[in-house]
C-alpha cells in the first residue's frame, strides 16, 4: 500500500509529533508499505525538497516559519498551510497515487488539503487527533468566543470533514465529541500515543556531572512549555521544595512560556531550578535515561483530555511519572491502576509536593514505579499497535474494520 502522511513538523524537529510521524513511518514501512512523509519547512531553499531517510520518502515544502512566532503570525501562516502546500506541491502530488492519507493534528489547517488530495486519488483517510483546538484555548483563557475562536472552530470542523476515521487519544475524548458536536456523525475510535521499543543507542551520557546535579534526585520535565502545561505550577512546585538540598528539577523544551518561565525562575533565585532549550531526540533520550521522575504538569482549566506524549519518553526510559494534571484526565486513573507513577489535581500544590517528597525520598519506589512505567508501554503505546490498528481500517474489503487493541481500550462508531 502507498500511504501518504502530512504532518506539520518532521525530524530533525525535537517536537513530539515529529518523532510519533517518524516511528510510525518506519513502522508502516516494516510491514511492507510504501510511505511518504509531506511536512512544510521555513529552512529550505527551494519550493519543494525530497530526500530519501531511513526508507522514507520526505517532501519538505517551503513556509513561512510557523513555531515560536507572535500568535498573530502563527495564525495567518498556519491558515495558508493547505493552499502554500497545494500550490508548491500540486506537481508532485499530480504526479503520485496512494491509496491512505494519514494527517496529523495539530495543525488544524489541514483539512482543504486532505480534501483536494482525496478527490486527486480517490482514497481514504485517517485522521490522528492530538489536540482538541480551539476548545482548550478557550479553557487556558487564551482565546475568547469571539471572532477568531469561530474561524477556528470552522477550521476544526473542515479537518473533521475531510477524515473517514478520527483516532483521539483518550477515552475522555470521545466525551468531547458527544457533548459538544452531537449532531455530527464521525467515525470515532480511541488511538493512544506511541513509540518504538527499540530506540538507537543515544549519545554519551554526561548531563549529571554537566549540570553539578551530581547524588541529586532529578525531576525532569521535556517538551512544549505553554499555557496548556501551567509552567507556573512547576514554579510552585521548586519553590516548595527549596529545602530539599538532594532535589532538583530540569526542563528542557521551548513554547510560548519559556522566555517568562526562565525570568521567573530567576527574579525567583530558585537554585533548585534548572531551564535549557529543547535538544535533539537522541540527545533527549540520553538526558531521560540519566534522570530520576519524569514531571507532567497541565493547566486545571482544561475541559478537553490527552495524554501528553512526553511520557512516552519517560515510560521509554523507566521512569516514574509525578503529574498534575486537569479533573477528568485519563491519565490519572491508568497512573492509579498501573502504579506506573503519582498523580494529583492541577492546584493542589500540597499533594503535588507531598508526591514529590515521597518519589525523592524512596529509590525502592522509584524503581518498581518505572518497571510498571516501562511496562505500562509495552502493553499499550507501542508503535506496532498503532500501525496494526490504522491499518486494519483499510484492508482490501468493502467494509471499513474497526478494531482496537489494548486493555484500556474503547472504540465507537
Amino acid at each position: 500500500m502507498r500511504i501518504f502522511i502530512v504532518v506539520d513538523c518532521y525530524y530533525p524537529s525535537s517536537k513530539s509529533s515529529a518523532k510519533l510521524i517518524h516511528d510510525l513511518g518506519i513502522e508502516l514501512l516494516l510491514r511492507g508499505n510504501e510511505v511518504v512523509v509531506v511536512t512544510p519547512s521555513d529552512s529550505i531553499k527551494n519550493s519543494l525538497e525530497l530526500s530519501e531517510e531511513e526508507g522514507l520518502l520526505i517532501a519538505r515544502i517551503r513556509t513561512g516559519k510557523i513555531k515560536e512566532v507572535p500568535n498573530i503570525v502563527r495564525a495567518w501562516r498556519e491558515a495558508r498551510l493547505s493552499s502554500s502546500l497545494w500550490r508548491k506541491g500540486k506537481p508532485f502530488f499530480q504526479g503520485q497515487s496512494f491509496e491512505l492519507i494519514i494527517f496529523y493534528s495539530p495543525s488544524i489547517f489541514f483539512g482543504p488539503l486532505v480534501h483536494k488530495l482525496k478527490l486527486l486519488w480517490k482514497c481514504p483517510a485517517y485522521l490522528i487527533l492530538r489536540d482538541i483546538f480551539p476548545q482548550w484555548a478557550v479553557d487556558a483563557g487564551v482565546l475568547q468566543k469571539g471572532w477568531a475562536y469561530r474561524f477556528f472552530r470552522q477550521k476544526e470542523l473542515d479537518q473533521y470533514a475531510a477524515a473517514d476515521i478520527i483516532g483521539v487519544q483518550s477515552p475522555a475524548n470521545l466525551e468531547y465529541f458527544g457533548k459538544e458536536l452531537p449532531g455530527h456523525h464521525y467515525h470515532l475510535e480511541v488511538l493512544y500515543n506511541w513509540t518504538t521499543l527499540h530506540e538507537p543507542e543515544s549519545v554519551f551520557s554526561h548531563y549529571r556531572s554537566q549540570y553539578g546535579l551530581q547524588g541529586k534526585v532529578v525531576f525532569f520535565y521535556g517538551g512544549n512549555m505553554g499555557k496548556a502545561q501551567d509552567m507556573d505550577n512547576i514554579i510552585r512546585l521548586a519553590c516548595n521544595l527549596q529545602n530539599e538540598p538532594n532535589v532538583h528539577l530540569l526542563l528542557v523544551g521551548d513554547g510560548s512560556e519559556w522566555g517568562r518561565l526562565k525570568a521567573s525562575a530567576r527574579e525567583r533565585k530558585l537554585a533548585n531550578l534548572s531551564i535549557l532549550p529543547g535538544v535533539r531526540q537522541q540527545e533527549y533520550l540520553a538526558m531521560l535515561s540519566e534522570f530520576d521522575v519524569g514531571l507532567v504538569s497541565l493547566d486545571r482549566r482544561l475541559q478537553t483530555q490527552n495524554f501528553p506524549g512526553k511520557i512516552l519518553g519517560y515510560m521509554y526510559s523507566s521512569l516514574p511519572i509525578l503529574a498534575s494534571i486537569n479533573p477528568g484526565n485519563d491519565l490519572r486513573d491508568l497512573l492509579d491502576k498501573t502504579k506506573a507513577g503519582l498523580c494529583c489535581l492541577n492546584g493542589d500544590d500540597e499533594t503535588f509536593h507531598r508526591h514529590a517528597l515521597t518519589l525523592a525520598k524512596d529509590a525502592s519506589l522509584r524503581q518498581r514505579m518505572g518497571y510498571n512505567s516501562r511496562r505500562l508501554l509495552e502493553q499499550n503505546f507501542s508503535v506496532r499497535s498503532a500501525a496494526k490498528q490504522i491499518l486494519a481500517h483499510f484492508q482490501r474489503s468493502s467494509t471499513p474494520q474497526f478494531t482496537h487493541e489494548g486493555d484500556f481500550a474503547i472504540t465507537c462508531r
